[in-house]
């Protein structure tokens, strides 16, 4: 549960509770294969045509294509054949991603991302950092699709754990997937005084459990424990370099808890110096961060609503002016 999925089950839930009729065509209704060092994500193996007659039997009003992978592939062409229009989103940093695992240049992967977003009505992206990026790769029909904070569960209020009690002070937190691509060791380098808590699971976490013995490494936690994580910390640390948004931040600011980050996309669309610090020192954003009011911080959380950001999913969608997709 990764915040692109988190991301796409909420929005798909919530249109679902504003009466709409959502079909997804997802991995898990295929036979598939674990990713490539990503193993918790499926690779769908669809058989030739299944997903142009799953089209064609539901009839959709609009088609958005959430990912680059096989089944987005497949849906991409069976829109372009049939001359019916689409939407993309760009989710996540994948030639950045792909090259810090491969070794090789991130340009050879941006063409491919060019090719497949070239022919979509409009491209949904979360930050103006990205729609820049985009922008710069001659990706122009871009439409603006934020993210939400479910408020119930993320505040202020939630109970931090009882690991917290005896930890010297500043709790230094960091929430996500442990893997090389959210560049979790240069949190776990920096010198700031304190302690440091890492809330997660992935396939770098076995490895730095060894390298980082001092470091408190408590697993995968969801809902209002996991709030209680956010709420408990004094500073939420995100050191990824690669990703589009961050959803995990918004949640540490709607429980008051401010943000230290590089100066990169998503956290400079994000973190204002009233709710965080970024800097290319991690050590310096993290001592700026810890001066933030946990009130103000709350406060700048709540703004972030699913509601509002299903409203902007709905706003990009392109309609097929009710015809049903073509035999």
């Amino acid at each position: 549960m990764n915040g692109v999925v988190r991301t796409l089950t909420t929005t798909c839930g919530m249109l679902r509770e504003q009466g709409h009729e959502v079909m997804v065509i997802s991995p898990d209704q295929f036979a598939s294969i674990p990713c490539p060092t990503y193993p918790e994500i499926r690779l769908a193996l669809n058989p030739p045509g299944a997903i142009a007659r799953k089209l064609r039997e539901f009839g959709p009003g609009a088609i958005h294509i959430a990912t680059e992978g096989p089944l987005g592939m497949a849906a991409r062409r069976y829109c372009a054949r049939s001359g019916m229009p689409f939407t993309t989103a760009y989710h996540t940093q994948f030639p950045e991603y792909i090259a810090r695992r491969t070794h090789l240049p991130a340009r050879w992967f941006w063409r491919y991302i060019e090719w497949f977003h070239a022919p979509a009505r409009r491209v949904l992206v979360a930050t103006e950092s990205i729609r820049e990026e985009l922008r710069s790769h001659g990706l122009g029909k871009l439409h603006h699709w934020t993210r939400g904070v479910d408020l119930a569960c993320f505040d202020p209020g939630a109970p931090p754990p009882p690991e917290f009690e005896d930890m010297p002070r500043p709790i230094q937190l960091y929430v996500g997937r442990v893997s090389v691509e959210k560049n979790i060791e240069a949190f776990l380098e920096a010198r700031h005084p304190g302690t440091k808590v890492v809330v997660g699971d992935g396939p770098a976490l076995e490895r730095l459990c060894r390298r980082y013995p001092e470091v408190h490494f408590l697993g995968r936690k969801s809902g209002r424990e996991l709030a209680g994580y956010y709420a408990g910390a004094d500073v939420f640390v995100f050191p990824s370099r690669t990703d589009t948004f961050g959803l995990v931040m918004i949640e540490a600011l709607a429980c008051g808890t401010p943000v230290a980050a590089y100066p990169v996309a998503g956290p400079r669309d994000i973190v204002t110096d009233e709710v965080g610090a970024l800097s290319e020192d991690l050590d310096r954003a993290i001592d700026a961060a810890l001066y933030c009011d946990s009130i103000t911080c709350s406060g700048y959380g709540t703004q972030f609503s699913w509601e509002a950001a299903t409203a902007q999913f709905l706003s990009g969608l392109a309609a097929l002016d009710g015809e049903a997709p073509p035999v």
